[in-house]
């Protein structure tokens, strides 16, 4: 889909800034990710007014999750903004993912349907709180098969279980991991973290990078010098 394997993830609500890492961003990333911050403020107009000078392909990471018929018009809703990628969570079961992939298909450019395992900002303690039984790596691979078996074209998932992912579903697995931090980043609100190019060697096939680009007063720069430790 794109050359570099980077989407950098623009968490704003600020749609002038948005803009302007867009425009600044061009060839130093392969595309960019907006989210429910970002939609929330602006909705699909703001989606548009973002990419329109940018050239990016764009994530629209919406994480999807209610019931089938509704999460299927949530799906055909966003495809005239043309998404190579969006999210469903894969917690929503296998009737819903099989909608969300079956809507998928009326785009003219059909976008990936991404299965959200168990999000980055949960350790083992936090699942265990909502009654999940054993390690996120265990919640995560039983989603995961579910999800790929239902229509899903690929997951995200922590960086930690992308290995585990690698060996255990079937090679045309997408796999799209957010908490990526360069080697003496800040890990934030992130508990599951890896470096660019651990991440890459493990099998991930793009990154989601945000605030190490985002935050740098030189985003480009910063995305170049990220992408450069991965060649």
């Amino acid at each position: 889909m794109t050359e570099s394997p980077i989407f950098c993830a623009v968490d704003t609500t600020d749609l002038a800034r948005a803009r302007a890492l867009a425009e600044n961003l061009q060839g130093a990333v392969g595309g960019l990710k907006l989210g429910l911050e970002f939609f929330g403020a602006h909705g699909p107009a703001g989606v548009e007014s973002v990419l329109e000078n940018a050239g990016l392909p764009l994530f629209l990471d919406l994480k999807f999750h209610d019931i089938p018929n509704t999460v299927a018009g949530a799906v055909r809703s966003i495809l005239p903004l043309r998404p190579v990628l969006t999210t469903i969570h894969a917690a929503g079961g296998p009737a819903m993912i099989a909608a969300a992939a079956e809507a998928a298909q009326g785009g003219v450019d059909r976008p990936k349907i991404l299965a959200v395992t168990v999000l980055t900002s949960l350790s083992d303690e936090d699942l265990a709180a909502t009654g999940q039984i054993g390690p996120a790596a265990e919640q995560v691979l039983r989603l995961a098969k579910m999800a790929r078996e239902n229509g899903a074209d690929g997951l995200v998932c922590s960086p930690k279980e992308v290995a585990l992912l690698r060996a255990e579903l079937d090679a045309d697995t997408l796999l799209v991991v957010p908490g990526i931090r360069p080697a003496g980043a800040a890990t934030g609100d992130q508990t599951r973290v890896m470096t660019p190019e651990e991440a890459l060697a493990a099998g991930a096939d793009y990154l989601v990078i945000g605030r190490p680009i985002t935050g740098s007063d030189n985003p480009a720069a910063a995305a170049r010098e990220i992408a450069g430790g991965l060649t």
